[in-house]
C-alpha cells in the first residue's frame, strides 16, 4: 500500500493537535468519553439559529476549512459552509461533531480507558441511535433545544432522519441526501467483505492492536479499496482510466485504489471502520417503531430529500421511499445529476448549494 509508517491508533490521537476541536464529555457505558465538534458562526442570543452538520463514514468535524495542524484533510464540505456561502456563517452558528465510536477526537476504540489502555475490542457496539444520543447530549450542553436545521448526507443523513424521527420537535428543518430509511441487503452485502478483509488482517489481534506498533492497515486498505468502487460509477472509471497502464505493469485505476487505501489508513483507525460500517449495516429507522412508514410519519420537519441520479450505493429509490414517507417533504425527491455517484453528495457542490439555500 506504501512504505510509509503507518499510526497505530489512527491519525488522531490523545495529545496530538487538538485543531478546532472543542469536547463535550458523555455519560453512559464509555467511563471518560467525550464527543468532539467544531464549531463556526456565532450562535444568537435566542439560539435559534443553529444547524448541525452530520458527517458520512469516514468524515469528521472538520466540514470546513483548509487541512492544518490536527486536520489531515480540508473540510469536506467547504464548498457550501463559510461566510455567503450556501450556509452562511454569517447568518448561522454550524456545529459539526465526530460520530460515537470515531477516530478524530470523539471516544472510539483507539481511545484510553481510564486506566491508560486502549478500548479495543472492548467498546461497546454503538449504532446510529446511539450516535445520536451522543449528539442530543451535545446540543443540550451547548443550550440549544432546537436546531434550524440538520444536514446530512449517507451514514450523516442516517443520523439526521433519527434526530427528525426520534427528536422531531427538536428539528426545524431536514435535509436528507443519499441515504435510506434502512440498510438494504446488498448494501449489507457490500460490507461484508471489507468487514472480512479488517478482521483477517493478522494483525487485527481481535481488535486489542492500538497498543502495539502495527495494525491492520492492509485489511483496512483493501476495505477502502471495495468500497471506492462503489462511491463511483463504471462510466466515470472507464473514462478516467480505462485499459491504460503504467510503466510498472498495473493498470492505472489499481494505483488509483491503491492512493485512496493509503490515504485512509494514514488517517483513519480500522477498528472505528469496522464499528461504523456495522452501525451502517444497523440502521433501520422502523425498528421498534412499527415499521418505516409510521416511522417517517413521525418527521415534523421542513424536509429536502435529494439523492444522486448516479449512485449504486444508495440508489435513487430509497430517498423515493423517504420523499413519500415524510408528510412534510417540500418539492418531491430532488435529483442531483452526477457522474461521480454516491460521492456526488460531497462533490456537487452547484446543485447541493441551491437546495441549501431554498431550505435554508
Amino acid at each position: 500500500m506504501s512504505d510509509a509508517p503507518l499510526p497505530a491508533t489512527g491519525a488522531w490521537r490523545e495529545g496530538d493537535p487538538p485543531g478546532r476541536r472543542q469536547w463535550v464529555p458523555l455519560a453512559g457505558p464509555v467511563p471518560g468519553a467525550r464527543i468532539a465538534y467544531e464549531t463556526w458562526g456565532t450562535l444568537d442570543a435566542d439560539r435559534s439559529n443553529a444547524v448541525l452538520v452530520e458527517h458520512a463514514l469516514t468524515g469528521d468535524s472538520h466540514a470546513a476549512g483548509p487541512a492544518a495542524e490536527g486536520h489531515p484533510t480540508p473540510g469536506w464540505w467547504d464548498g457550501v459552509i463559510g461566510p455567503g456561502r450556501a450556509v452562511d456563517t454569517n447568518r448561522y452558528f454550524v456545529v459539526c461533531p465526530n460520530v460515537l465510536g470515531g477516530c478524530q477526537g470523539t471516544t472510539g476504540p483507539a481511545s484510553k480507558d481510564p486506566d491508560g489502555r486502549a478500548w479495543g475490542s472492548r467498546f461497546p457496539a454503538v449504532g446510529i441511535r446511539e450516535q445520536v444520543s451522543a449528539e442530543v447530549a451535545l446540543a443540550d450542553a451547548l443550550g440549544i433545544d432546537r436546531w434550524a436545521a440538520v444536514l446530512g448526507g449517507s451514514m450523516g443523513g442516517m443520523r439526521a432522519l433519527e434526530w427528525a424521527v426520534a427528536t422531531p420537535d427538536r428539528v426545524a428543518t431536514l435535509l436528507l441526501l443519499a441515504c435510506p430509511a434502512s440498510a438494504s441487503a446488498e448494501q449489507i452485502a457490500w460490507a461484508a467483505p471489507q468487514l472480512h478483509a479488517i478482521r483477517a488482517d493478522p494483525r487485527w489481534q481481535g481488535g486489542d492492536y492500538h497498543d502495539t506498533t502495527e495494525g491492520p492497515w492492509d485489511g483496512l486498505g483493501i476495505a477502502r479499496r471495495i468500497a471506492q468502487v462503489t462511491y463511483r460509477t463504471e462510466p466515470e472509471l472507464a473514462t478516467r482510466f480505462g485499459r491504460a497502464s503504467q510503466p510498472d505493469g498495473r493498470y492505472t485505476i489499481e494505483s488509483y485504489l491503491d492512493y485512496h487505501a493509503g490515504k485512509l489508513a494514514r488517517r483513519f483507525d480500522a477498528a472505528s471502520y469496522l464499528l461504523l460500517t456495522e452501525a451502517m449495516n444497523g440502521h433501520d429507522i422502523g425498528a421498534g417503531r412499527g415499521g418505516v412508514e409510521p416511522a417517517l410519519a413521525r418527521v415534523t420537519a421542513r424536509t429536502v430529500v435529494a439523492g444522486v441520479d448516479s449512485d449504486r450505493l444508495y440508489p435513487l429509490s430509497q430517498q423515493q421511499v423517504l420523499a413519500e414517507g415524510i408528510s412534510t417533504t417540500e418539492g418531491g425527491l430532488r435529483v442531483i445529476t452526477s457522474p461521480s455517484g454516491h460521492d456526488g453528495f460531497l462533490t456537487e457542490t452547484t446543485q447541493l448549494s441551491a437546495l441549501l439555500k431554498e431550505l435554508l
